[in-house]
């Protein structure tokens, strides 16, 4: 929305401006606000494209907890034979 913003703020500005409008309306410089209607429009962008450059350099992180996990079996090798063994979890249960 903020570059949209910005681009139609602009071509209002160029065209009061540029445009050879009766400045006698309510008795103010089309001119003027035309430059003001412009700065605005680039302002705008500029500040779109800066807030659009900090959404991509986001991370996220998920972190998943599982309660009622299974138990933690160590396996090692020993020569051809596989030894496990349960591991009392850091609660005190097995």
């Amino acid at each position: 929305m903020g570059i949209g913003l910005g681009i139609f703020l602009l071509v209002v500005g160029a065209i009061f401006y540029f445009t050879p409008l009766d400045s006698n309306l309510l008795d103010t410089n089309l001119n003027t606000v035309g430059i003001i209607l412009m700065i605005g429009g680039a302002l705008a962008i500029v500040l779109a494209l800066i807030m659009n450059a900090q959404r991509t350099r986001t991370q996220h992180t998920t972190v998943t907890e599982r309660r009622g996990a299974p138990d933690v079996v160590e396996r090692r090798v020993d020569g051809d034979e596989v030894v496990e063994r349960r591991v009392e979890r850091t609660d005190g249960t097995y």
